[in-house]
């Protein structure tokens, strides 16, 4: 079974376009991977769309209508196993739910949160605001229009970066290049 996840920042006045997802193909941490997104004319009409649930039997992504109401660039896994783990960008949507930087794998492989690549971890965060709504579902119209558009990540057979590496303040830097350009 083939497992999808899409989002989508839409605001007011056009379009506006992030798009990631998690399907068969291959495309690594430190591949080319890039997401655009547009800086929008009213940050407060910013809304997040992520189509299909993400998490794992018995503990899929929550759907329907929430708001990020916490945000923290520097955030770590305070639980074990893995305590300290990075979850860079965390944009928390319901409790203990977010969308974070992580390694993305073509299944479901998360306990409900919504892993992204780094590079649109950080555009999201650049995006949402306290208070920006959220909307989960199985799919939304936009999937017709926008979803080949999706570029294909799968990072699970990625090898680990040293622990040193994920613990060091360093793993928190912003991907090169601005995080929202001018349309």
């Amino acid at each position: 079974m083939r497992h999808v996840s899409r989002l989508v920042l839409l605001a007011a006045g056009g379009s506006l376009l992030l798009l990631t997802g998690c399907e068969t193909g291959r495309v690594s941490r430190g591949g080319t991977y890039h997401v655009t997104a547009y800086r929008p004319h009213d940050p407060s009409k910013v809304t997040v769309k992520l189509s299909t649930s993400t998490g794992k039997p018995g503990a899929p992504t929550p759907h329907g209508h929430f708001t990020i109401y916490s945000k923290q660039k520097e955030r770590r896994r305070q639980s074990e196993p893995d305590r300290g783990y990075p979850m860079a960008y965390w944009c928390e949507f319901a409790p203990a739910y977010g969308f974070h930087e992580g390694f993305v794998w073509p299944v479901p492989h998360t306990h409900g949160c919504v892993r992204l690549h780094r590079e649109a971890a950080a555009r999201l965060f650049a995006l949402a605001r306290i208070g920006t709504p959220v909307e989960i579902a199985s799919s939304f119209p936009e999937d017709k229009k926008y979803g080949n558009l999706v570029q294909k990540l799968d990072q699970s057979r990625d090898p680990d970066p040293p622990r040193s590496q994920m613990m060091s303040p360093s793993w928190f830097k912003d991907p090169p290049g601005p995080l929202l350009v001018d349309q």
